[in-house]
């Protein structure tokens, strides 16, 4: 077995030491970047030896500008199907044709043209594919509400090996986070999703129902946790990856062990109890971004029940208060971004699906 050498590394070195030499060679003065962005594991800095087994390997994206796309695709193709070397660092450098999954697999070649992973694109088609969004145009409120993190994620990890064309970068750059206004209408809204369920484990619990005490739990740990995402102004990604984007907060070192402890906690009331705890810690880090006017972060009983809350209503209506876009404003009621009303997969897969989501919010702009 040879040593793993993760992706995006690997795939630096590739451009640096095989595809830009043939680039200098057949292509003298040629305007382009070169990049791994995008999907796959290697992007996010996740890949381990198991990654290897789809879609990963010796590869990039070479942009182009739409003048010169028509022009030189096919003969950049064509010339780095014939000059790359088979393999790269141990590694081949063919790819499998994709099977009816869409998966590529690395494949053992020794002759013939190199069946490569060097996405030829421009800057517009690669964002359109993944945003349904032309990326040189203003990005307005309702066009943010309907991005999904992940594909936000997709575009601004990964690294840019060269920007000849001194945009992408730049584009990249544009979307990195939410403007400070559509910032604090997530934050409000991540809130209010928390306020309507922080009272329904002690509810629960009353009513013996042990199983609906945990998965609520469960749920309330997750959004938990995305109200940490926001905080620190990092986007989430998708499953799989969620545990370990957290572990890597600033605030999961303190909130990790308290929110396994509430997952792993055996009756109703201490998995309360935990949650309570929680509850002032995330409290006291809102309070602490200095966003909106102190809330004060204290446990109570809810409306009269014994049930033991913060009612975080009072964060949500504390960030509202702080927008200063009326158009935010006026949105009712707080749905919040496509991530927080919708966890379909295969819907927050499908640029052309979620980017229709843009009527139900019913401002202009």
């Amino acid at each position: 077995m040879m040593e793993f050498i993760p992706g995006l590394k690997l795939s630096r070195l590739f451009y640096q030491e095989a595809v830009r030499p043939i680039l200098e060679k057949h292509f003298p003065g040629l305007v382009y970047s070169a990049a791994l962005i995008g999907h796959g594991s290697e992007v996010l800095g996740y890949d381990t030896p198991r990654s290897m087994d789809h879609h990963w390997g010796p590869q990039l994206q070479l942009f182009l500008t739409e003048n010169d796309y028509p022009k030189y695709r096919l003969d950049i193709k064509n010339a780095l199907g014939n000059e790359l070397p088979h393999k790269f660092m141990g590694y081949s450098t063919s790819f499998g044709d994709p099977q009816n999954t869409g998966v590529q697999l690395l494949v053992e070649q020794e002759d013939g043209p190199v069946n490569h992973r060097v996405v030829i694109v421009t800057p517009k088609t690669f964002f359109r594919h993944f945003l349904n969004f032309d990326p040189y145009s203003e990005i307005s409120v309702t066009d943010w509400l309907t991005f999904p993190q992940q594909e936000l994620l997709s575009i601004t990890q990964g690294k840019v090996f060269w920007d000849g064309l001194g945009e992408l970068n730049t584009l990249r750059k544009k979307f990195s986070y939410y403007p400070q206004d559509v910032w604090l209408f997530l934050i409000a809204c991540q809130w209010k999703k928390i306020s309507q369920q922080e009272a329904f484990i002690g509810r629960c619990g009353e009513l013996g129902d042990e199983l609906g005490s945990r998965t609520i739990a469960a749920d309330l740990v997750k959004e938990l946790m995305q109200l940490c995402f926001l905080f620190e102004k990092t986007y989430f990604p998708y499953s799989k990856w969620f545990g370990t984007a957290f572990s890597r907060l600033k605030c999961a070192g303190k909130l990790a062990p308290v929110f396994t402890t509430i997952l792993n906690s055996s009756n109703n009331k201490e998995r309360e109890s935990h949650l309570a705890q929680t509850y002032v810690i995330v409290g006291k880090l809102h309070n602490s971004l200095g966003i909106t006017k102190p809330v004060e972060s204290k446990i109570t009983s809810y409306f009269g029940r014994p049930y033991k809350v913060i009612h975080a209503e009072r964060f949500s209506d504390a960030a509202i208060d702080a927008i200063q876009d009326k158009k935010l404003k006026s949105i009712k009621p707080l749905i919040g971004s496509i991530d927080q009303f919708i966890d379909n997969t295969d819907f927050l897969s499908s640029p052309k699906l979620f980017r229709e989501t843009k009527q139900l919010f019913n401002i202009k702009g």
